[in-house]
């Protein structure tokens, strides 16, 4: 009987202690997680390689919280204030804060794309043949020293057009509701999902005036 109770005793301590050194292990597992804050500037699908990252847990020993911040201004100042560890935007906002000469900057590490995913839209009834088409136009092409509007600037330059009226009044994130509302001849999108949609968000709106 003796015997038994002391089994029986042995076996409950044995799994007591399974069970703190299972805890203990887990808890400290869960302190290794590094947990990191990131500041993305728009949702796209030109960014998939990132999102297939985050599902498929490429970065395992992360926890990685993504914060939507539209503008490359408002993810350098997220940065810069601490609100976030990362910054995922184009690389200009590295060179404007660099460019102020203040003692702490930020530095771009890493490039997700080579190419900017940009498609430009016009207006139904706009004869369109080619890029040189667009002379005379007004196109809403983003925030002024943002990347979408430096890389349109930068094509027209290479087809030396001269006549070409660039509205940067409207940030990137309201382009779309912008020129659906009216405004400009054309607009730089950012992707061709996103060109699609707006083509057929403009038909429907015509076809219900």
């Amino acid at each position: 009987m003796k015997r038994a109770l002391l089994i029986i005793l042995i076996g409950i301590i044995l799994v007591i202690a399974t069970i703190v050194v299972f805890i203990s292990k887990e808890n400290k597992t869960d302190s290794n997680i590094n947990k990191i804050r990131v500041a993305e500037v728009t949702h796209s699908t030109f960014y998939a390689p990132w999102y297939v990252a985050l599902k498929n847990n490429y970065f395992e020993d992360l926890e990685i919280e993504v914060i939507l911040t539209s503008g490359a201004n408002n993810v350098a100042a997220a940065v810069l204030s601490g609100d976030v560890e990362i910054g995922f935007c184009g690389p200009e906002a590295t060179i404007y804060v660099y460019n102020e000469n203040k003692n702490d900057y930020l530095k771009t590490f890493a490039g997700l794309t080579s190419r900017d995913g940009q498609f430009l839209v016009l207006r139904n009834g706009i004869d369109y043949h080619d890029f040189k088409d667009i002379e005379g136009l007004t196109i809403l092409a983003g925030r002024s020293a943002g990347m979408p509007l430096l890389n349109f600037t930068n094509a027209i330059k290479n087809e030396k057009l001269t006549n070409v009226k660039i509205d940067s009044s409207v940030d990137f994130a309201n382009l779309t509701s912008a020129f659906i509302s009216g405004q400009g001849d054309g607009v730089n999108l950012f992707e061709l999902s996103v060109m699609i949609i707006s083509y057929l968000i403009i038909l429907n709106t015509k076809l219900l005036l």
